[in-house]
């Protein structure tokens, strides 16, 4: 089977766009490829998580994979801390990524003008470990969104200029890849772009909620005065609830909304309300099995340790290949 490797930063609880962008995906990956996920906890380091915050973190993504349908006895669910040969891959790769590529990225670009004040290496050089994630367990797939395909053109651009290096064809080349299916934008409740979580708590529905929560950042979300004409374009804004609509909701209920829209008649509080109980209603089992796996210290600590091996056992064998390639020989 072709391996497939993909990581969550662990900075907190996942929310419905992680779950229909990602998570879902990875459910339906495990039953046909060898599958690695991570946690990616070196890779949060770069904003300086509170200390105290950042077990807690990792714990919680752990939890919400696992509640959400990622099958430790198919997939290899792994924390990124938990298996050090990724630092000296990493270490390795950065020999032979130069300077002027690492800061031409545009997420590099991107995070230093929106932070000056932390300009820091591991955000310089932030693709390497993105790399190396990659490259350890020579995966061939890597569910990526739009925003990390230029990562991945450098993932193949450090392999490949190893191979050249070291006249091998060791490292495989890596692509995106969706299961087949389109990419899903879940947008998110300030009316402005995807759900995430730096734009604010209120913006983004986590499956952990509860239900007065959810309903109450529902009914916050932005609207109109409706639509002053019969078979009107709605407004982007409008649009994102018809759009989360459409992940929870029937094929009825979204009708009934739609035709509303179109004769004039539509009643945005009955619409808002109608949307928080289909999503309390979609999210509940995953937040009770979140709840139940929260409570389960001992299967947590096995579920990462298993992971942890059987990431190891992958990785050890790739970081000997490369030694040896290298030319780093033991005495």
């Amino acid at each position: 089977m072709e391996t497939v490797v993909s990581g969550i930063r662990s900075t907190g609880n996942l929310h419905l766009g992680n779950y229909f962008g990602a998570v879902k995906n990875f459910v339906q990956m495990q039953n046909e490829y060898n599958c690695f996920f991570f946690i990616a906890d070196y890779h949060s380091l770069t904003t300086h998580p509170n200390p105290a915050n950042l077990h807690a973190s990792v714990r919680q993504v752990l939890v919400e994979y696992l509640a959400a349908g990622i099958d430790p006895e198919k997939s290899t669910i792994y924390i990124q801390s938990d298996v050090p040969e990724v630092t000296e891959l990493y270490l390795l790769l950065n020999m032979n990524a130069y300077l002027g590529e690492l800061q031409r990225a545009t997420s590099f670009k991107d995070k230093v003008r929106a932070n000056p004040n932390n300009v820091n290496a591991g955000l310089l050089t932030y693709p390497t470990l993105m790399a190396a994630d990659i490259l350890l367990h020579r995966a061939t797939k890597v569910p990526v969104g739009k925003d990390q395909e230029q990562h991945l053109e450098m993932t193949r651009t450090f392999g490949n200029r190893f191979n050249t290096m070291y006249g091998t064809e060791y490292f495989p080349e890596a692509f995106a890849f969706n299961f087949g299916s389109k990419l899903v934008k879940v947008p998110g409740l300030d009316g402005k772009g995807k759900m995430g979580k730096s734009e604010g708590e209120g913006n983004a529905i986590f499956l952990a909620d509860k239900p007065e929560v959810i309903r109450k950042k529902v009914m916050r979300a932005l609207t109109d005065n409706g639509p002053a004409e019969p078979n009107s374009k709605k407004p982007d804004y409008i649009q994102n609830l018809f759009d989360l609509m459409k992940l929870v909701s029937t094929k009825d209920t979204i009708k009934h909304f739609d035709d509303s829209w179109k004769n004039c008649s539509i009643r945005y509080g009955d619409l808002k309300k109608q949307l928080a109980e289909d999503m309390i209603t979609f999210l509940t089992p995953v937040r009770e099995k979140i709840e139940d796996i929260a409570a389960n210290e001992t299967y947590l600590r096995q579920v990462a340790r298993h992971g942890a091996a059987k990431a190891r056992e992958s990785a050890q064998k790739t970081i000997q290949d490369v030694r040896e390639l290298i030319g780093i020989k033991r005495f």
